[in-house]
């Protein structure tokens, strides 16, 4: 089980990512167009680097579903290694099954 601070925390980084994120675009399509000058390029570098930093979405962890542990997580699914695991081998994943020999 993952501590609840950082799982909080990942949730406060979505919320600002939700805020910030359409902002953010236009300002990168600002950034790396040629239709605009060097002074609306300069302007838009620095209303990005005014933006919280937390509001990038590079910044949020991929976290499990059930417990919010960000290690060993599969996109798939949403799911740790752990609870992957464990659905697979009482059949709740279609499909899987736990290799034995």
């Amino acid at each position: 089980m993952a501590k609840k601070s950082m799982v909080l925390r990942d949730v406060k980084r979505a919320a600002l990512n939700k805020k910030y994120g359409e902002l953010r675009k236009k300002l990168k399509v600002i950034i790396c167009s040629d239709k605009f000058g060097d002074d609306e390029k300069t302007d838009a570098k620095n209303k990005l680097q005014k933006l919280p930093r937390d509001s990038s979405r590079s910044r949020q962890r991929n976290r499990c579903r059930l417990c919010g542990r960000s290690r060993a997580y599969n996109r798939l699914t949403g799911l740790c290694r752990i609870h992957m695991r464990h659905n697979v081998m009482f059949g709740f994943v279609p499909g899987m099954h736990k290799a034995s020999w």
